[in-house]
């Protein structure tokens, strides 16, 4: 348990309450550990994902002895130091060769962590293809639905959400977008699906820069261009985030005024905003009596004026 930092000046004050909770969040700054072991393989793929996350990367290029798994102090202390949520912790062994460790911080503890082995590396020097600018926003791509319905897999595409995100932006901007990260999982079949990490099907990330091409209509026509990182991911141990920390994470900051007019607030009830940002109400209606719904009165089917008709067609 990391002890209570109490501001001793009105800088260190200011410097505690950048470090806050907010209710749009910084980009996640992350920190690329190497252990006592790292190949030439595992060092290229740290590479890689560095130069994607960058200018929200931080290396240590001295090795350290750190097993995340067995002590996760040193990661709370650096996130400490670093103003750091997300570890990247690279170890290779012959037990589990080429293996990469992502690990989530909340509050300067650790919340949950991934083990990963990284297989099938193509490097970004061995493209030679033009590169995305950096510290533009990738758009993320998920294709299969293992990442909505198996915990590990669901666990996985939050990390990596995590790991690549960038600012908060209110719209997109076609012209802005440079590259896209697909990870995608096949086969794709519910057999495969059990507890044991054997048997977990393989994760295949692909990185490309994208052109935007005229199409003739509204709708631009899109050309892909790899231009790597591309590596497979075999799921291998993981940790499991507590339950109290996690809903601690999760927790949202009361509403805020703008809110409460649009219709999420006490003012205006029975109305919620979707994922897509639209604003969906709910309409309850009551039990209704037909014997008492007004009906339109039409005069042609009065029985005095059906019986009028009848005299005159009569004469």
């Amino acid at each position: 348990m990391l002890r209570t930092v109490k501001p001793k000046n009105a800088r260190s004050k200011r410097a505690l309450e950048a470090r806050e909770p907010k209710e749009v969040e910084d980009p996640r700054t992350v920190i690329f550990v190497k252990g006592t072991h790292t190949g030439e393989r595992l060092n290229t793929v740290m590479k890689d994902l560095m130069a994607l996350k960058r200018p929200y990367s931080v290396s240590f290029s001295k090795k350290n002895t750190i097993r995340p798994f067995e002590d996760h102090s040193s990661l709370e202390f650096w996130a400490l130091k670093n103003d750091a949520s997300i570890f990247v912790v690279g170890q290779n062994s012959k037990k589990r060769p080429d293996n990469l460790t992502f690990a989530r911080i909340f509050d300067n503890r650790l919340l949950d962590m991934c083990e990963v082995g990284v297989e099938n590396i193509v490097s970004m020097e061995q493209l030679k293809t033009p590169k995305s600018t950096p510290g533009h926003k990738p758009l993320m791509h998920f294709s299969s639905e293992l990442f909505d319905s198996h915990p590990r897999y669901t666990q996985l595409k939050t990390m990596l959400m995590d790991l690549f995100n960038g600012q908060v932006i209110d719209s997109v901007c076609l012209s802005g977008l440079e590259h896209v990260i697909s990870v995608t999982v096949a086969p794709d079949t519910q057999d495969l699906i059990s507890a044991s990490s054997a048997t977990l099907p393989t994760v295949h990330v692909r990185t490309y820069t994208f052109k935007m091409l005229p199409s003739g209509v509204k709708t631009p026509r899109v050309e892909l261009t790899p231009m790597g990182p591309h590596f497979d991911l075999v799921l291998r141990r993981n940790r499991e985030a507590d339950e109290d920390l996690m809903k601690a994470a999760l927790k949202r900051s009361k509403i805020a005024k703008k809110d409460t007019e649009s219709g999420l607030g006490k003012k205006r009830k029975n109305l919620e905003v979707d994922e897509m940002g639209d604003l969906r109400g709910r309409v309850h209606v009551g039990s209704q009596s037909l014997d008492k719904l007004q009906r339109k009165k039409v005069k042609a089917l009065r029985g005095d004026d059906s019986e009028r008709v009848r005299k005159r067609v009569r004469t």
